[in-house]
């Protein structure tokens, strides 16, 4: 096996979304993140036993709304701290 041949995370991010600060690159990191958020909401929730009807009452919200979180569209920080502290998720906000 040669070891040159192998390709790095960096590599294959870079082919397919661009390079680090393009445009293409900035969306592939924001919708990443917001699919990652998204997918902790929505496994607190069922973890929970809520219904997104159920989660959507607590936060003041339509259950189309909490379906749209989960599906990673509609991730406002504002928002998510509101729905993380109704299914009693603590978490930290730090500077990269």
């Amino acid at each position: 096996m040669n070891i040159k041949k192998l390709t790095t995370a960096k590599q294959l991010l870079d082919k397919e979304f661009g390079k680090k600060g393009t445009e293409t690159r900035k969306k592939f990191r924001e919708e990443a993140y917001s699919y990652y958020l998204s997918e902790i909401l929505k496994s607190r929730r069922l973890e929970l036993n809520l219904s997104q009807e159920e989660l959507a009452q607590k936060v003041g919200k339509k259950r189309p709304y909490i379906s749209r979180v989960e599906n990673g569209e509609d991730v406002r920080i504002s928002n998510f701290v509101q729905i993380a502290m109704a299914l009693n998720l603590n978490f930290d906000l730090q500077p990269v």
